[in-house]
């Protein structure tokens, strides 16, 4: 048997949520497919690497290594990564030729996208429908794009996973998905990818509250930043607020709120940094926020759990349920974080108030978090997706 894996995501050297899934999945998965063959598909006009041919390692395990990317990916013994050429349309037409030509019994697409040849057992993960619900955030050709190829993907895919009980729940009533198609299967979250930051970062020693992910609309940054002046206005707090991320869709209406804010001097746009960077300000943030409209999961939540950093997010969507530590004896749902209208800055604003004004609130919710994470890994995310593969 040989399964296909699309991998053009995977090996991208600045990741975002669906390349890092991509790139921890197929990770992973080595363990779970160590036996079977497997034909990693890239595509060279993104991953712009340097490629080496396969040489087997000295390790026990024998294992072949390819360096991508400044990546070095060791691959099990039937492994292989295959890279195929095309400027624009990789997907539909590069990648559909391959299956046309070079037929794979299963074919696992992580980032929701099926190409329109590919073989009758498909597999495909959804992360979420943003577009649908906030339209605002995307151009028509995006809408129009994501629209179609979500669809069509929902059609010809033998089994789809999706990411949250939330975006499951989205499918089925908005696409009409068939239940029996659909499998749940949550992101994941290790320890390794937390790593120490260098002491000479230039936040040492600031107050600060954080936001990490692309800087659009759908992120609610004009929100943040707007909650942010009810803080200094009503608390004279002396905290600045720091935005990591590159700019997304509608970025002018971003950079417009932040330049135009009269506290512009305590807002801080990084652009991208680096995982070392990134892990710092989490573990060193008084709060994170991430007050988001929509979320397929919500990964950024976990990261600043896992940095001890108490969390404020939307009552919304896939939140409430990568928040959910568990029901109490009530019958109510015990969260790890703060959950907030994200419409309602004032309520955006009082809940991170109570988190710096309250050491026993504050330590009772970092408790919490770091509780939670410990429901997610991504070695059990690979293990049931090769759970479906192999069925």
């Amino acid at each position: 048997m040989i399964i296909g894996i699309d991998a053009s995501r995977a090996f991208q050297k600045n990741k975002t949520g669906i390349e890092e899934y991509s790139y921890q999945v197929i990770k992973h998965l080595r363990e779970y497919l160590k036996n079977e063959e497997v034909v990693l598909y890239c595509n060279p006009a993104i991953n712009k690497g340097e490629y080496t041919d396969p040489i087997k390692s000295r390790d026990a395990e024998s294992r072949q290594s390819v360096t991508f990317n400044g990546v070095n990916f060791d691959l099990p013994e039937g492994w292989k990564i295959k890279f195929l050429k095309a400027p624009i349309f990789w997907t539909q037409i590069r990648l559909s030729l391959e299956m046309l030509f070079c037929p794979v019994d299963i074919l696992f697409i992580p980032a929701h996208t099926v190409p329109l040849i590919h073989p009758k057992n498909t597999i495909v993960t959804i992360h979420g429908l943003e577009y649908e619900f906030c339209p605002k955030a995307y151009s028509f050709f995006e809408r129009l794009y994501m629209r179609w190829s979500i669809r069509n993907s929902c059609r010809w895919a033998k089994r789809i996973i999706a990411v949250s009980g939330n975006t499951k729940k989205d499918l089925q009533k908005l696409y009409k998905v068939p239940k029996e198609k659909l499998e749940v299967i949550s992101e994941g979250y290790g320890d390794a990818e937390f790593k120490t930051a260098s002491q000479n970062s230039k936040f040492l020693n600031k107050k600060y509250f954080l936001f990490v992910g692309r800087l659009e609309e759908r992120k609610n940054i004009i929100g943040i930043v707007d909650a942010f002046e009810v803080l200094k206005k009503k608390y004279k707090i002396p905290h600045k607020l720091i935005l990591v991320g590159k700019y997304g869709y509608s970025g002018n209406k971003i950079k417009e709120r932040v330049f135009g804010s009269e506290y512009k001097s305590d807002i801080i746009l990084t652009g991208y940094i680096s995982d070392d960077e990134k892990f710092y300000l989490l573990a060193n943030a008084d709060v994170f926020l991430f007050p988001t409209f929509y979320e397929g999961f919500g990964l950024p939540i976990l990261e600043a759990q896992r940095a001890g950093t108490p969390v404020v997010t939307s009552n919304v969507s896939s939140m409430p349920e990568v928040a959910r530590l568990r029901q109490g004896s009530d019958g109510q749902s015990v969260y790890s974080a703060v959950l907030v209208d994200p419409n309602d800055t004032n309520a955006i604003a009082e809940a991170v108030y109570k988190l710096i004004s309250d050491e026993g609130y504050k330590n009772g919710i970092i408790e919490k978090g770091l509780k939670n994470i410990e429901r997610f890994s991504w070695e059990k995310c690979a293990r049931e997706i090769s759970g479906l593969l192999l069925k």
